[in-house]
């Protein structure tokens, strides 16, 4: 039973601190689904997808007036479409995510996440063509998100792979130029990628999950950087401590809303991803927390360390809320979706090369990071194996949606809207790694993979 006390500082919460529940996400197989006719297929994914998520938009509404907490996003993610649409003959799958795109405006969600392949330790055919149609799936798509994991702790980092997304991410750019190359901010690449992630760009519903779960995603950066502020001048056990008992009160909402979820659409719970997702509103900046901690800027030097107590702290909090925590869990540092962030660029506080630092320690990677347009495919294939040797070396999701944003230079900034924000393009390391990257093949896993 909530006391009075409880129920007023989640209010407080909600009305000056931007509280939110980010995202309900349905996760629904698609291995039923698979035809060897392509339209057929086709036909048989927006029908389930439209029947089982035909009342998540409805059930979200509902809940958040009930409970008076804003659900932000109603979300859907599928199996990886590269292992739906291989027994097809097709030579790409634009049909595939044009079904996808028509099912999600159908029931209302925003986004619908799958378009995805898993490459870690090679390709197969359908692998390849999913792959080479994510341009086009991007530009000609309005909800559709897709992501490829190219890496993994035990079976390491797959070179060609990289290679061969970073062309991709290049072309998606130009077709999307005229909006500022926002086809890029709906694509990432990852190593180490969960099954069970609720947020968007990188969600897909993975093969051990069942027929259909409900994931949510809860945030409250303005949250936790108010409750530090009140902590005041308190060493920092006791600030660890602060993070910990505010993620925990933060967790504990998003199950209640993600179980009640799934008890109205019939369907399991499965997990509550505890992150705190950033949004470019002022107050929800995960760079601010930073600052509240000490630093005078996002960016300078102790900016690592704080942002692993927080990450730490976080987890440690969500975890004694829940025992179903998932997804990636923890901080989120995009650059385009945070304030704090974006103000941190532009004071020459933070480049690319801190961030990657950071990234180190966070629960995701190199995000919504803008670039020159003009950087090389080989320079972008670098930057994504830097990021996947973090997590592969470190046992960790790490990930990257980077945004070579065509015709823009350093000092230019591309405009996004909504959630996705503004960016600055930030500068680019000018010394080349073309002869590393071209030498191609695998980056074996590392020594201690093997645990068995």
């Amino acid at each position: 039973m909530l006391t009075i006390e409880e129920v007023l500082e989640t209010i407080k919460m909600v009305q000056d601190e931007n509280l939110d529940i980010r995202t309900i996400t349905m996760g629904i197989s698609l291995r039923d689904c698979i035809d060897s006719d392509h339209i057929s297929a086709c036909r048989k994914i927006y029908d389930k997808v439209t029947r089982l998520a035909g009342s998540l938009v409805k059930t979200g509404d509902e809940i958040a007036r009930e409970y008076g907490l804003p659900i932000v996003n109603k979300r859907i993610s599928v199996t990886p479409i590269a292992l739906v649409a291989e027994a097809s003959t097709v030579d790409n799958y634009i049909q595939y995510a044009e079904a996808l795109d028509k099912a999600a405006a159908e029931v209302g969600v925003n986004f619908i996440g799958g378009f995805s392949a898993l490459v870690h330790k090679g390709f197969t055919g359908g692998d390849r063509r999913l792959i080479e149609s994510i341009p086009q799936a991007l530009s000609s798509t309005e909800r559709v998100c897709a992501s490829v994991n190219v890496a993994t702790s035990r079976a390491g980092i797959n070179m060609d792979a990289i290679s061969l997304i970073s062309r991709v991410i290049k072309e998606t750019a130009s077709r999307t130029a005229n909006q500022d190359s926002v086809g890029c901010a709906k694509l990432v690449v990852f190593a180490n990628v969960p099954e069970d992630n609720p947020f968007m760009a990188g969600a897909f519903h993975g093969v051990g999950e069942p027929d259909c779960v409900i994931n949510t995603g809860v945030s409250g950066p303005g949250v936790v950087k108010s409750a530090i502020k009140r902590a005041g001048n308190v060493d920092l056990g006791a600030l660890s401590e602060t993070i910990k008992k505010t993620a925990f009160k933060i967790t504990r909402m998003g199950e209640l809303v993600g179980r009640t979820a799934a008890e109205r659409l019939g369907v399991p719970f499965g997990i509550v991803d505890v992150s705190l997702a950033p949004t470019p509103a002022v107050g929800d900046s995960v760079a601010e927390i930073l600052e509240e901690m000490g630093l005078e800027r996002c960016g300078a030097p102790g900016s690592t360390a704080a942002l692993a107590l927080l990450n730490d702290a976080v987890k440690k909090g969500g975890a004694m809320a829940s025992s179903y925590v998932g997804g990636l869990s923890g901080a989120f540092i995009p650059v385009s979706e945070d304030a704090g962030m974006i103000a941190a660029v532009n004071d020459e506080a933070l480049t690319i090369e801190k961030l990657e630092a950071m990234t180190a320690v966070c629960s995701v990677g190199l995000d919504m990071v803008a670039i020159p347009g003009d950087t090389k495919e080989e320079t972008i294939a670098a930057i994504i194996a830097d990021e996947a040797a973090i997590g592969v070396f470190n046992h960790k999701t790490t990930a990257v949606r980077i945004i070579p944003a065509a015709g823009k230079k350093v000092g230019d900034q591309v405009e996004f809207g909504g959630l996705l924000g503004r960016a600055p393009i930030m500068a680019v390391n000018k010394f080349s790694a073309d002869r590393f990257v071209r030498r191609s093949g695998r980056i074996p896993a590392p020594i201690h993979s093997l645990r068995n």
